[in-house]
Formats: structure tokens, sequence, C-alpha cells
């Protein structure tokens, strides 16, 4: 794991610092843990007498509260009312994007404000009562996000919900600024790092003025939502890619201009990137969070639309249950298709970040991407589950629900595609191209994103058995996963005999070296 405070690469060699004249050596930091801090011990009868606490649990319930606000975001959307007499006609669909687009865009800034805040974190190593109370009024100001956006979706041409939204990220920036300023007055909340610095002013100032950033950008998209909303929505989405822009300018301007010069004297150098990879544990329990709402939004469709009004079973059904919950077999056929794709999903994440040892830049907003999408499988779930009421739209929901899946699955792709450019600092030397687990990871990784593809492209062709070809595609895939590793074992096999026909013959090795001739792309025992 790198070190929260890099030292800039132009002054790597500088390593002291001036103060009063002289050149003292800077202490060497110990390795940062999981939030950023330093291995101390935990509540010191000190600290406790004086009400101070280290952050670890505040930090585990943000994060949970954060992934469950991102997540129920795709609620608005998921209950896009479609009357049964309405076809699935490109007013609808505009509609739909429309819908699509506000929640990618609105997920996507409040996972940035979960990366600030965890960053925030790492700054500020202790808590007291204060700083405990400044994070609640963050995370209820947060808590709002999901009713600014229901306006948003619901009138979209409206300022208001832009408006409402805006000051929401305003008010968070200006809360994450005073818990800076409080603990900065306070410095033995600080981590050590920056309590032991004799920079903690310039700190201070560079911290503040990235975290207004977005704020700034929001009052901006606030002023323009009153007379020219497209505009806001331009200014929103910036938001999210600044610091990628930014980071890319500045790599233009190196190349274009030379590195600058580095200043007259020596001093620390202090990074505070909101847009950092973070640690692998952190992105890991944040993804978690956002799988298991997922899955819990499924079933909390189910108990809500499909548990039978006492009333009708007694005058429709004759009383019997079992009839009555006959009719809405294809919603359950939907949840268990629905809920598999999301383990599924889940299963492949997890088996992804086993063999990552560091997440980059790119990995981490790729992850994000991929989050995204899968948030939208309750979507997923809502189209397909309304086949036996709307026979008409089945091809057009199996294709939005392919496309949600293809796209949630092809990101997973692009994070294992990504980490090969640089495996030699991302990845476990099992899954480096080459490595025994490779093609194994290939496999499992592309199998949605190539199961989806021919779903969607076999609607192309036999559109009147859509439904069908859905179907067993969900069936397929948790059965093909179950075969998968004898199924690369029989594939790379079956390609080593090919290349022994039609290749030269190479030499035996000594019999020695028996275990180290093995193909490196043999997958590894069960």
């Amino acid at each position: 794991m790198t070190s929260l405070f890099p030292v800039n690469k132009e002054k790597e060699t500088s390593t002291e610092i001036e103060k009063g004249g002289s050149i003292m050596s800077r202490p060497q930091t110990p390795e940062p843990t999981l939030n950023g801090q330093e291995d101390t011990p935990v509540g010191s009868p000190d600290d406790v007498a004086d009400g101070i606490q280290h952050s670890h649990r505040m930090l585990s319930f943000s994060d949970a509260l954060l992934s469950i606000i991102a997540t129920v975001m795709i609620l608005p959307v998921t209950h896009t009312e479609i009357s049964p007499e309405q076809e699935f006609d490109k007013s609808v669909q505009r509609l739909l994007a429309t819908r699509i687009a506000v929640y990618l865009m609105t997920f996507l800034i409040v996972t940035v404000a979960w990366a600030a805040h965890t960053r925030l974190f790492q700054v500020v190593g202790k808590i007291d009562d204060t700083l405990a109370l400044l994070n609640l009024a963050c995370m209820m100001t947060i808590t709002f996000l999901p009713f600014t956006f229901s306006l948003m979706v619901t009138f979209p041409e409206v300022p208001l919900g832009i408006f409402l939204f805006c000051m929401c990220v305003i008010a968070i920036g200006v809360v994450q600024a005073l818990i800076v300023l409080y603990a900065f007055h306070f410095p033995h909340l600080l981590s050590p790092q920056i309590e032991r610095s004799a920079h903690r002013r310039l700190y201070r100032q560079h911290i503040l003025g990235i975290i207004m950033r977005g704020p700034a950008l929001c009052l901006a998209a606030a002023g323009f939502s009153l007379f020219f909303y497209p505009a806001s929505y331009l200014l929103m989405a910036t938001v999210i890619f600044l610091p990628y822009v930014s980071k890319a300018a500045g790599w233009c301007r190196a190349h274009l201009m030379g590195p600058r010069e580095p200043p007259a004297h020596s001093m620390e150098v202090f990074t505070f990137d909101l847009h950092e990879p973070l640690s692998k544990e952190r992105v890991e329990a944040f993804s978690d969070g956002v799988y298991a709402i997922v899955a819990t939004l499924l079933i909390l469709d189910i108990c809500e639309d499909n548990v039978p009004d006492a009333k009708d079973v007694k005058e429709k059904f004759q009383g019997s249950l079992v009839a009555a919950l006959g009719e809405s077999g294809p919603h359950f056929l939907a949840y268990f298709g629905s809920f598999a794709t999301v383990g599924l999903l889940w299963f492949a994440h997890h088996s992804l970040f086993l063999h990552i040892r560091r997440a980059t830049q790119p990995m981490g907003l790729l992850n994000t991407l991929s989050l995204a999408f899968v948030g939208g499988l309750p979507l997923a779930y809502q189209q397909t589950s309304a086949f036996a009421q709307q026979p008409r739209d089945e091809l057009e929901s199996v294709r939005v629900s392919c496309a949600i899946i293809f796209l949630a699955s092809i990101f997973q792709f692009a994070i294992w595609t990504t980490a090969l450019l640089r495996e030699g600092d991302t990845l476990q030397p099992s899954a480096r191209f080459g490595g025994r687990e490779h093609a194994f990871m290939f496999a499992k990784l592309a199998l949605y994103p190539c199961a989806s593809l021919l779903a969607f492209a076999c609607t192309c062709v036999l559109s009147s058995f859509s439904t069908a070809i859905f179907h067993a595609m969900q069936i397929a895939v948790p059965f093909t996963f179950l075969l998968l590793r004898l199924l690369v074992r029989l594939a790379l096999a079956s390609l080593r005999a090919l290349r022994g026909l039609v290749g030269p013959v190479i030499a035996q090795p000594a019999p020695g070296a028996a275990d180290e001739a093995q193909s490196p792309l043999l997958p590894a025992p069960c």
C-alpha cells in the first residue's frame, strides 16, 4: 500500500525541512493502515478521559450509509409508471433514458462525496464529540439527496429539484470544511504526520481548496438552474470528471513545457487528492455494501408488490393462496434470475479483488462505473417482471436488461484489463499474464459480458423468442460458473494439443524440472 502522503517526484530526494535557520531531518513515519492512519494503540486512557476516540467505527457507519444512499437513487427510475395500455414508444424510451442518465450522474456524485469523506478522515485521525456531531450533520445532508433526485427525475425541466440538489452538495462541502477547520484548530485530532508538521497552515489551505471545488461548481449550477438548466447538468457532471481533466491537463503541460522548477527552499510535499484510489479494503467494503443493498431492494419489491390482498384471495381465488401466488409466478422467476445475476457479479468482483494488490486511479473510476450499473439491476428486474402484464414490450425490456448487465460486467472486465497494464504493481503473480489463474480470471470476468451480448444479438434475429432467450441466459450462466474451471482446463488442454500438432517439437525438459515446464496458463487445481 502506498503512503497517503507521497513526496513529489521532482522533490523526492529532499528529506530535510528548514526550521529556524537550521536543517532538521524529516522523521520517518510508519506506513498508514486501512484508514490511512498510523497503527497506534486505539483508545488510550488519556484520550478516553478527554472524550477523544479513533474514527474507525464512525467511518464504517458513514460508509454503510453512503452506499445505501448511492444505491437507492435507482428507486425513482424503477418506479417509472408505464400504464399497461401504453406502448414502449420513443417518448417512453426518452423518458427512461433521461432518468437513467440523471441517476448515473447523481450516483457518481455520491461516490465522489464518499471518496472525499474517506480522504478527509485519513487526515483527521481522531474524533471528539464536536467532530462526531459535525459528521452526523454531513450524513443528514447526504440522506436528503434521494429526495432531491426524485424531484429532478419527476420534474426534469423545473429548476427547484436541481437547485435543492446543488444546495445539498454545497451544504456537504461546508460541513466538511468546518470539520477541517475544527481539526486543524485542535492539532491533536489530526493524523500524527500532519500534527508533527511545521506546515499545517499550508496543508489546511490546500485541503480546503480541494474540498470546496465541487460545491463551487454546484453553486454555479444552482444559479444556471434558474434560467438555463442544461448548463446546470453540465456543471454537475464536471464535478465528477474535473480531477481527471485537471490531471490530464497537468500531464500535457509537463510534457509540453517540461517539469516545474522546485522551490528555492526545501519543504514537505503533501498530496490530498480526493480522487486518488482509496485502499483496496475500503473499496471492497463500499462495493460489498452496494451489492448487498441491490440484492435487498429486489426482495423489497417482491414483498411490496406480490403479497396477495386477503380480500382478493377470498373473492377472486376462492380462498386459495396457492392460486393467488401462482399469478405472480413471472415476478418470482424474474426475482430469482435477478438475484443470481447480482450474486454472480459480486462473486466475480470478489475474485477480481482477491488477485488485486493495489487499486490505481483508473481502476477506481472503472469500479465506480461498474457499481453504478449494478445499482441499475433493480430496473432490469422491474422490466423483466412485467412480461406478463405487457407482453408486447418484452423485446424492449429484454434489451434494456441485457444492456444493464453488459455494462455492469464489462466495467469489471475493464478493471482487470487495466490492472494487467501495470500488473507488477497491481496484481498478484498468479493472475498476471501467463500466470496460473490468468486464463480462469479471463473466463470468469468475460462470462457475463459475452452472455448478455449474445442474448442481445439473438433477440435481434429471433425477436419473437426474446423472453425465452433471456431466461435461458439467466439459467445457463450460473451452471456455467459451476463448470467454468473444468471448461477452462479442457479449453487449455485442447489448445496445447492443437499447438503440439502444428508447432515444432520442443526438447523435453529434465525430469526434475517437470513442475517448471508446466504450461503457465494451466489453472490451479480446485
